[in-house]
């Protein structure tokens, strides 16, 4: 699945009940346009396809033509923490689901939030060890000197990725961050998301 499906599930889940719309108008809050290959189209495409595939439920509203209402089922809550998981947990991923992983992370307790950090840590640092060692072994085969900036480059961006995670992992096992299981109406909290309630007119 893509982020743009975690991303969706998270906030339809967030609001407990929502609308194509709502969704679209969260993620934009977001910023998603910086930092997420997410269009607005391509938001309804993925309320479209999480519905027919029953990981939310999809309920046309009678009184205004149009509109449909989503909430996630059951599979689609589970498929969720999935999602979530993986995109925290492993490195591969491109940054756009790292990212997805990030906005939604308060959806895990800090226990879980912990575990997972921690997985990923330990896959980073087993990576950055790997390229270590391969980078040695080319030097000795006598590869072209330039092509040692390949290898210093990739083990640049390996010290900070195990840099950042080190430091995300301490800051959230620290209390950072209000998570899922602190307190009835968290950002992790199904449902407990509000519409903009609107000021009265003057």
């Amino acid at each position: 699945m893509s982020a743009t499906q975690l991303l969706v599930l998270g906030v339809v889940r967030g609001f407990g009940r929502t609308h194509g719309y709502r969704v679209r108008a969260e993620l934009l809050s977001w910023g998603i346009d910086d930092w997420a290959n997410v269009k607005p189209g391509s938001i309804y495409h993925a309320l479209r396809q999480l519905a027919k595939a029953g990981l939310l439920t999809a309920s046309e509203i009678g009184d205004w033509p149009g509109r449909v209402d989503y909430s996630v089922t059951p599979a689609g809550d589970a498929e969720f923490f999935r999602l979530l998981v993986d995109a925290l947990e492993r490195p591969e991923h491109r940054a756009d689901m790292l990212s997805a992983g990030l906005a939604l992370m308060p959806a895990l307790s800090r226990g879980r939030a912990v575990e997972v950090l921690s997985a990923r840590l330990e896959a980073l640092e087993a990576q950055r060890a790997a390229l270590r060692k391969n980078a040695a072994a080319s030097h000795a085969a006598g590869l072209p000197p330039h092509l040692g900036e390949l290898r210093a480059m990739r083990t640049r961006y390996a010290d900070l990725g195990v840099d950042w995670t080190r430091d995300l992992l301490e800051r959230v096992r620290a209390g950072e961050y209000e998570m899922a299981d602190e307190g009835a109406e968290g950002f992790g909290t199904p449902g407990s998301w509000r519409a903009p309630v609107a000021p009265p007119a003057s």
